[in-house]
């Protein structure tokens, strides 16, 4: 099985795979796993990880995404609830 992760990087989307890498990750398998499949970028920030490890990240990039292609998110419209009058009645 494959563990893709999804960095975006000032308007490119990139996706790596970290299935090699689980072993060996410092914090642990449960990391990875937690964020797989879904953009990971604030995770990966928020650790402080090394220049080391931000530069071993290339090695397991496996393609880019063109951000054009992702639909906008929508705005949350909450529904229309039907009128009460009170006169209405539930028994």
């Amino acid at each position: 099985m494959k563990y893709s992760l999804l960095f975006s990087h000032i308007l490119v989307l990139q996706v790596f795979d970290v299935t090699p890498f689980m072993d060996e990750h410092p914090g642990g398998d449960e990391v990875l796993l937690a964020v797989t499949g879904k953009d990971a970028t604030n995770d990966f920030e928020d650790v402080g990880h090394s220049t080391s490890a931000k530069e071993m990240m290339s090695k397991y990039c496996i393609g880019d995404i063109d951000s054009s292609t992702i639909p906008t998110k929508r705005m949350y419209v909450p529904p229309q609830q039907a009128s009460y009058s009170g006169k209405e009645n539930f028994l």
